[in-house]
């Protein structure tokens, strides 16, 4: 029936979060400047502008002292489809306040190709496993606009080609059936590996029950070594439910991983769409991953993060905040990329230190 909650298996941890969070905000990340869409000339396409930009990863380079933006554009309006714009933002720009005013060049390395992202790709994760660069979006496939109610958005990882200088799509995570049951999309996704070499993906699956669960599943890091130039289906039979929306909210879903070196472990940020005011906000939270199971270590009993500034309230999207990038650019600057209001894209500074004693306030093993 519609509505009704499939069940999996649970991450330890998996009740307690209900009792640690609260809808209070303490609002920990300082916002450093905005690009708007006007402010970023397109090479090599007739468009000099995207219409809006925003959910924007970013990658830190440290040759450069440059954050490598990689952000959702939107050419048209008609159906709003997406492709992915990589740019380079000096640090100083960022820590001056420059990126309010400078203006930026940018490249469309990731747009609708295939099937599998026929109408737009969006909501980049860009990361690094074993030391190449891996890009995991959100493809809108050939039936998101059909009468077809499955697999309407897919997660897609792409690998940085550095012999070609181009980014090759290779995978697309398909769920399977006879675990998952039907599904309508998946999205919010990423990978991760631990120090001890397991991968994970980290996904949100919109089941035909109409009901949306926040997974951890395991990929056979195996699957990842297939060298061809062919995009392949990699099917995902597994996976633990973490948490789910707490009362005051709608829908929960993965934002971005925060880099940090504690053993198989992964603390990462989560949006979070306030069931009063519809307004997206962002929570953390840390788990420990393991072959036997997965845990809850801790959530921010809070939120640190919610919409003030006016381009995060006023947009295409309004009241919304989406990261989607987390880049560690000093011992304990976190620089966090994200959509505002569907129109811009958002620069803030977290520390880490501050995030982890928001965590340890929370602290449930």
């Amino acid at each position: 029936m519609p509505g009704s909650q499939p069940e999996f298996r649970k991450a330890e941890g998996f009740e307690e979060v209900a009792r640690v969070r609260s809808q209070a905000t303490d609002d920990i990340v300082a916002r450093f400047g905005v690009v708007s869409p006007n402010r970023i000339l397109i090479h090599d396409y007739p468009l000099s502008h995207p219409l809006a930009s925003f959910n924007a990863s970013a990658i830190y380079d440290q040759k450069d002292e440059a954050l490598e933006i990689y952000a959702r554009i939107i050419l048209g309006y008609y159906l709003y489809v997406s492709s992915i714009l990589r740019m380079k933002i000096p640090l100083d720009d960022l820590f001056n306040r420059y990126v309010d005013v400078n203006s930026y060049v940018g490249e469309v390395v990731i747009y609708p190709s295939t099937r599998y992202d026929l109408w737009g790709a969006e909501d980049p994760r860009a990361y690094k496993l074993g030391g190449k660069l891996y890009m995991t979006y959100t493809g809108r496939s050939i039936n998101y606009y059909s009468a077809i109610r499955e697999n309407r958005t897919v997660p897609i990882t792409a690998v940085y080609n550095e012999t070609l200088k181009t980014w090759v799509k290779k995978f697309v995570f398909v769920l399977s059936e006879s675990y998952f049951g039907k599904m309508v999309s998946n999205k919010d996704a990423f990978l991760h590996q631990t120090q001890s070499g397991e991968i994970y993906l980290l996904h949100r699956p919109h089941l035909i029950t109409d009901t949306f669960h926040l997974m951890i599943s395991r990929v056979d890091e195996r699957l990842l070594l297939d060298h061809s130039a062919e995009l392949k289906e990699i099917t995902i039979d597994n996976g633990f439910e973490v948490m789910r929306p707490a009362p005051f909210e709608t829908k929960i879903g993965w934002a971005a991983p925060i880099p940090n070196t504690r053993k198989n472990r992964i603390i990462t940020l989560i949006h979070g769409i306030d069931r009063e005011s519809v307004a997206y906000k962002v929570f953390a939270a840390e788990f420990s991953l393991s072959r036997s199971g997965m845990a809850v270590e801790a959530v921010t009993p809070r939120y640190i993060m919610e919409p003030r500034k006016p381009y995060e309230i006023l947009g295409d999207r309004p009241l919304t905040i989406f990261p989607c990038g987390a880049a560690k650019v000093g011992r304990d600057e976190i620089v966090v990329t994200y959509g505002a209001a569907d129109s811009m894209i958002g620069f803030g500074i977290l520390s880490l230190n501050n995030l982890l004693a928001e965590l340890d306030k929370g602290r449930i093993y």
